[in-house]
This record gives C-alpha cells, structure tokens and sequence, in this order.
C-alpha cells in the first residue's frame, strides 16, 4: 500500500501543472512583463517538453493571439508548451514587439529571461525552443533567429517579414530553419516590400543563401479545398541545408494580412490548410542542432560521464572513471575547432565565442559526445 500510495503522490506531482492556462508575470528591464502560458494535458515533468513561443501582432495582444493564432489543441496531442508573451506601449500606447521598430525596451532580453524562467519552472527541452508570430511578431521572430539565435531552434512568420537591411547585422550562431507564411495582396506588410520592410523573396533569399540550401525550391500546389474563401496557396520548399536544415514559404495569392485556418474570418483569411499545424509539423523535424534523423550529431549520455561546469567560461573539467585519450571539440555546423590527444580531464576552453558546442570524448573502450554551453 505504501509502493503504491508512494506512486501515486508521484504522478500527481508529476502531472500537477498539467493543462493549465495561467496568466503570469516576470520583471525584466525594470518592467512588469506579463505572458500566458499554455501547458498540455500530456505535460509530464520527468520528461523533456519542447516550448513554442506564439508572438500577437502590433495593436493585438497575447490573448487576441492565443485564439486567433491557436495551437493549444495541437500542443495538447504533440505535447509542447505553449507560451504567449504580451508586448509593451509604443510611443502610440499601441502594443508591439521591439524588433528593431525603436524604443529603449529589450525585448530580446526578455524573451531570454523568460525562457529562464520557464525553465525553472517546468522541463524544457532546451534544444527544441521555437518561435513564430503574427505580423509583429513575425518580425520578432526574425529578430530572434538574428539575435538570440542559441536559444531558438527554428522560427515560423505568418504576414511578417525581416525589418529592411536587416541581414546585414543578421548574426545567428548556427543554421535556422525558416517558414514564411504570407499573402500577396497583404496591405499592411506588402509580400513586395515596402520603406523599412523587406521584401518576402528578399527574406528568403536571405536565410536560404545563411542556410546554405538548394537555390531552386520544390514547388507544390496546395489543393483548393476552400473553394469561397477567395484565394489559393503555393508551397516552396528550400532543401539540403546545412544540417538538414529548409527554408519552407507558403505564397497566399491573393491572401490578406489574416493567419491561414483562423477561427474568425478577418478579411481574406485562406482554409486550405491551417497554418498552426503546418508550423509545428515544420517545427517538429528540427532540434537546435538541425534536422531531427538518425545521421545528425547527437548527444551521447552515460551515467558514469560528466563535464562541468556547464555553463563554463574557461576551463571545463571531464568526469569520468576511464583514462581520456583524445578530446575533439565541434560547434553546431559539425566544424573541428579543437582535436587534441591528451591525458588531461581539463580543457582550456576560454578562446570559444559564446554559443553552444560538442565536446566529441575518446577512451580506450568508448567515444561519446557532449554538448555544453560557453558563456
């Protein structure tokens, strides 16, 4: 009776956040900065959750995002969480995101901050962070694959675009899978472009040349099965990237600045596919360090291994019981920075730029890789 009471009490820890929508705060920049957040029936503690950040638009907030852009019942059944930061005042008193749009606000840093605080909170899947938005928030999610680019796996925009010479500051740390969703008869950001605003083809353009993908995409018709809704769709896919990483675009002809498959119909919205499930069937193929498959780099755990500290500034010391005969450190792309035969179970670490890397361990009996994090 004790096992089982015992089990029991586990479980309902384990489970106790479980679907849940909760409306929270964090204070960040000397600012009061609100969110609500989405945890699924299937959210279990003791496992590794993915974390999809959904950005409103400018003038929305993160409620009107929640619904209208609604990937709660996909989480549910795909078991990620959910969050729904709420943006600050403009110089208008209108919200939005600051992604390069002006303003002292760092909403960059927050964006960083909250998924701290997420993560102390619940298990995050640090390698599988996503982000998209409407609009605005297309836009931030662009300004996170520039900009925050180690803590964001891949991104999705629906009606955003990048902000206009913004690739030329444009700096990730690693390959970005990218989904552009967007509609040619868009009057609020044209698919065109307009003065600030990218063009969609030049965004592409942008991310397939980082990416390193197939110039010449593989183009499908979406099948028209709303026949009175006004507009068709195009899909294009970028293919081969580095680590397996695409760069997907789903042209609306015709479309307006609406989110594909939205619950409310707010001009010309198309409904030959949802546009939330088509993001986390893209999102879902991708880890931070690219194309989720069998080849990819991975992480080797063993229980009698461990490296620390982690995060490390200089040094980073190896626990492990065997003698190490070489030490090979790689960044995200799988490129050799380090390879080193040595004895030592302390590696001089502090030359490394910030980002994430593998450190690739080989004993007499065994060869592992572990990633760790240079702050």
């Amino acid at each position: 009776m004790k096992t089982t009471f015992l089990a029991l009490l586990l479980f309902f820890v384990l489970n106790c956040f479980s679907q849940q929508t909760i409306t929270d705060t964090i204070i960040h920049g000397g600012l009061h900065r609100t969110y609500i957040l989405y945890v699924p029936a299937s959210y279990n503690a003791s496992n590794e959750t993915p974390l999809v950040l959904n950005f409103h638009g400018y003038t929305s907030n993160s409620t009107e995002q929640m619904y209208y852009g609604d990937f709660r019942a996909i989480a549910d059944t795909a078991n990620f969480i959910l969050v729904h930061p709420m943006g600050t005042l403009d110089g208008s008193s209108q919200p939005y995101w600051n992604s390069g749009w002006g303003g002292a606000v760092d909403d960059i840093g927050f964006t960083n901050a909250l998924i701290d605080s997420l993560s102390a909170q619940y298990n995050i899947n640090q390698s599988r962070v996503y982000s998209t938005g409407m609009s605005n928030g297309g836009f931030m999610s662009y300004t996170l694959a520039c900009s925050l680019s180690n803590r964001i796996a891949a991104i999705a925009s629906v009606t955003g675009t990048m902000n206009t010479n913004q690739s030329l500051t444009c700096s990730p740390q690693h390959p970005v899978p990218v989904m552009e969703i967007h509609g040619t008869a868009d009057g609020t950001v044209p698919y065109n472009g307009t003065t600030g605003m990218s063009s969609v083809a030049n965004t592409l353009n942008y991310w397939v040349g980082f990416n390193q993908t197939n110039s010449s995409p593989v183009f499908t018709n979406v099948p028209n099965i709303s026949t009175t809704d006004g507009c068709t769709a195009e899909h294009y896919v970028y293919e081969n990237g580095t680590n397996g990483v695409e760069v997907e675009h789903y042209k609306i002809i015709n479309g307006g600045h609406t989110w594909p498959g939205a619950p409310v119909v707010v001009g010309t919205t198309n409904y030959d596919f949802n546009a939330s499930e088509k993001i986390w069937q893209f999102f879902a193929q991708y880890d931070i360090y690219g194309k989720i498959t069998p080849t990819a780099i991975t992480e080797k755990s063993l229980s009698n291994v461990a490296i620390y500290p982690n995060p490390v500034s200089n040094q980073l010391t190896i626990e492990n019981n065997e003698v190490v005969e070489s030490v090979t450190i790689l960044d995200l792309t799988g490129k050799v920075l380090m390879n080193k035969t040595t004895n030592t179970k302390t590696i001089e670490v502090s030359n490394l730029s910030i980002g994430i890397y593998f450190l690739k361990i080989k004993t007499k009996n065994s060869e592992l890789v572990k990633k760790f994090v240079k702050e």
